[in-house]
């Protein structure tokens, strides 16, 4: 234990990685809350796998035409809100066919991403990072960005809870009372397209879903309020990213897929005490 944190005092990289993990925990657990509640894990493991196309785009421009500020991370916060978009406007006005178009365009962002990624030039191992996730590869540019959409993320919720909140209990009464459900739902899909880029930094694209939604499904466990929900979110994804992190540090595992594991191995814990509560 005391060479972690005797490694921890002395090498940035640990110690930024521990920031990042706090940084998209926030986001993860307020906007994880809304997902859990509303029920659109489906649509967010959609908006999660679509941003490879955005990645792969940017990556193939990058290289090949050497313009170094179309970086993979710009690319998963464009195709991540045209996707969130897309889906939130096929659920408006589609809602017969809604799973099998989420589902195609889970499959085609992929497919388009694999693409440009097999036409890029050199070895990606960038991308391979955002895809299995290596927290210990970010940088202070990198906490800048994770800051700066931390803190729209959490303006935008801020400013919105009540009027999100009316829309994930209960829409028909939402429309009743003239909240312009429609837009909130946009602007809901918007906040987990966001936060789903925080994500990618931590745990990469194939495990996003699992710290989005498994630290708030505990956390509802424990708290009757939304807002109780959302703070006990919070503390356990950075507890996930603490343990997760320092089990890779011994381990010499792969720092995202143990993070996940963490959080998805507390949840299994938790299943015995959900069944208890009748939840």
């Amino acid at each position: 234990m005391m060479g972690f944190f005797e490694a921890l005092g002395s090498l940035a990289f640990l110690q930024l990685a521990l920031v990042a993990g706090a940084l998209a925990s926030v986001a993860g657990g307020v906007v994880g809350s809304y997902v859990v509640v509303k029920r659109i894990a489906f649509i967010s493991g959609s908006i999660s796998h679509a941003v490879l196309s955005g990645m792969g785009l940017c990556l193939w421009l990058s290289r090949t035409y050497d313009i170094p500020w179309l970086t993979p991370m710009l690319g998963a916060a464009v195709a991540a809100v045209i996707s969130a978009l897309l889906i939130g406007w096929i659920h408006l006005y589609y809602r017969e066919r809604e799973d099998s178009v989420i589902a195609a365009i889970w499959a085609v962002g992929m497919a388009v991403g694999i693409i440009f990624v097999s036409l890029t030039p050199g070895y990606n191992v960038e991308l391979m990072s955002f895809l299995l996730g290596n927290i210990l590869w970010v940088s202070h540019e990198d906490l800048i960005t994770l800051s700066l959409l931390d803190g729209l993320v959490i303006l935008l919720a801020f400013i919105l809870h009540s009027r999100l909140v009316a829309i994930c209990f209960d829409e028909t009464q939402a429309k009743l009372q003239k909240v312009p459900v429609k837009a909130l739902y946009l602007v809901l899909l918007v906040l987990v397209a966001l936060t789903v880029v925080l994500l990618i930094e931590v745990v990469g694209i194939v495990l996003v879903l699992t710290m989005l939604t498994i630290p708030p499904t505990i956390a509802g466990l424990f708290s009757h309020r939304l807002s109780g929900m959302m703070v006990g979110a919070v503390l356990l994804g950075i507890l996930f990213s603490l343990v997760g992190t320092l089990l890779s540090f011994y381990l010499d595992w792969p720092s995202g897929a143990t993070i996940a594991l963490v959080a998805g191995l507390a949840y299994l814990a938790m299943l015995p005490f959900q069944r208890t509560q009748g939840v």
